[in-house]
């Protein structure tokens, strides 16, 4: 089961991510627990390099860090948040802008997170792969 205040902790978490254009990520660290599992549907392929799995919070921040040197981030907004158990799944849009090509890719995002003791243990995140290689292809 979630703690009381866990997914209000993770709507903060969002609104700070988007408020901040992902500048600030404190808000992410402070839910992870130390053994975090980060995972990605682009799985670290070429291009896509940020998404590579992680493990453990010290790693968490490499992801955050080189998601941040390719691509800016325009917009994320979650709509909905639905809750399982110690599971959550959040459903949205997001934009960002990959800094090499100047190229936009705009997509539905889902993420999946699961909670230990009011801290994420596991993330995995879904977006529209074919739209972040292409933005991430030069013309």
């Amino acid at each position: 089961m979630l703690k009381p205040d866990t997914i209000e902790k993770l709507k903060c978490a969002y609104k700070e991510w988007h408020d901040t254009r992902g500048r600030n990520v404190a808000g992410w660290m402070d839910l992870m627990a130390d053994d975090i599992e980060m995972r990605s549907v682009a799985d670290g392929a070429p291009g896509m390099e940020f998404s590579a799995p992680r493990k453990g919070k010290g790693t968490v921040q490499g992801y955050f860090t080189a998601l941040a040197a390719d691509w800016e981030l325009i917009y994320y907004t979650v709509d909905e948040f639905l809750v399982d158990g110690d599971r959550v799944a959040t459903f949205g849009r997001c934009a960002f802008r990959n800094r090499k090509t100047g190229k936009t890719a705009e997509t539905a995002v889902a993420n999946r997170w699961r909670f230990r003791d009011g801290l994420a243990v596991e993330f995995y995140e879904l977006y529209d792969t074919a739209k972040a290689f292409a933005a991430a292809t030069p013309s």
